[in-house]
Order: C-alpha cells, then sequence, then structure tokens
C-alpha cells in the first residue's frame, strides 16, 4: 500500500505544478499585464483545480497573437476597401483604366480626342494637354488670358463651364 500512495502523492504534484506551468504560459499569451499573470499563477497554485476553474471562466478570451492577427486582418481589410474602384451603376468592382464597367457596361472614362488619356466624363478640359472637351470656344485668344510660354496654348483665365 506504501507505493501506492507514494505513487499517488507524486502524481497529484506533478499534476499540480503542471497545470500551474499551464496556466502562466497561457496567461502570458493572452495578457501583458505583470500582476495579472501573476495573480491567475497564484490562484491556480493555491486552489488547484478550483482555481484552474475560476481561471478558465475569467481569462481573457483571445491570445495576443490572435489579437494582432486580427487587427491586421481589419487593417487589410480597409485598406483594400479605400483603395477598391466600383462601377457607381452596378457597384462591381473595376480598375482605374477602364473605359466602361465590364459588367453592366456603363460609361466610366472617355479618351482624350487630342492626347488619347484617359479622363472622367464630367471634366470638360483635358488637365494633360488642355483640350477644351466641351467644344465651347478655346482658352486660346481671350483677352486678359496670358499665354505660356513655348505653347501655342494660353492660360490662366477663368474657366467656364461646370468643373465637377
Amino acid at each position: 500500500m506504501g507505493p501506492l500512495i507514494g505513487c499517488s502523492i507524486a502524481f497529484f504534484v506533478i499534476f499540480s505544478l503542471s497545470i500551474v506551468i499551464w496556466t502562466f504560459r497561457d496567461i502570458r499569451s493572452r495578457t501583458q499585464d505583470f500582476l495579472t499573470q501573476i495573480l491567475a499563477t497564484v490562484l491556480v497554485a493555491v486552489f488547484n483545480i478550483g482555481g484552474l476553474f475560476i481561471y478558465m471562466i475569467l481569462r481573457p478570451r483571445q491570445t495576443l497573437a490572435e489579437i494582432y492577427e486580427r487587427q491586421l486582418e481589419e487593417e487589410s481589410l480597409l485598406a483594400e476597401m479605400t483603395e477598391r474602384q466600383t462601377c457607381t451603376n452596378c457597384h462591381a468592382r473595376i480598375e482605374g483604366d477602364f473605359q466602361v464597367c465590364p459588367s453592366c457596361g456603363q460609361k466610366l472614362k472617355r479618351p482624350c480626342p487630342k492626347c488619347e488619356r484617359l479622363l472622367e466624363l464630367r471634366w470638360t478640359f483635358c488637365p494633360y494637354c488642355a483640350t477644351n472637351l466641351t467644344g465651347a470656344p478655346s482658352m486660346q485668344n481671350m483677352p486678359g488670358v496670358p499665354s505660356m510660354p513655348g505653347s501655342g496654348m494660353q492660360m490662366g483665365g477663368p474657366v467656364t463651364g461646370n468643373r465637377f
């Protein structure tokens, strides 16, 4: 009977020590607060299995690694949402150089007749070559508009028309 009691006591001591170590390692992965780490470990060391149950109820839900991973995922989704362009008609994902939506055929942009660069539909002037897109009188030969050196075009006067 003596060796059986000795083995039982050794098992209980090793088991108690192992749950204290497991608790310390688990709480370290869940919080950086040193006081919380010590209190959780002491709780399990003093109350053994009962302390382990109390710790399991009160411990933080997520580990620090899980929290960090979730934050990275949220930042990634936020960055993707801000970069992502969508069709105004059907909200399908589009690229910045699409002229029409591939899903619904909505016209998104138009090429400049002079420089061939893609322009927003609402623009009345090409910002790349200053071509008037509405067919209204050009800014050339307008009184009070100084000409740009090295260019046949004149710039700097008031711009008429809807700019938005």
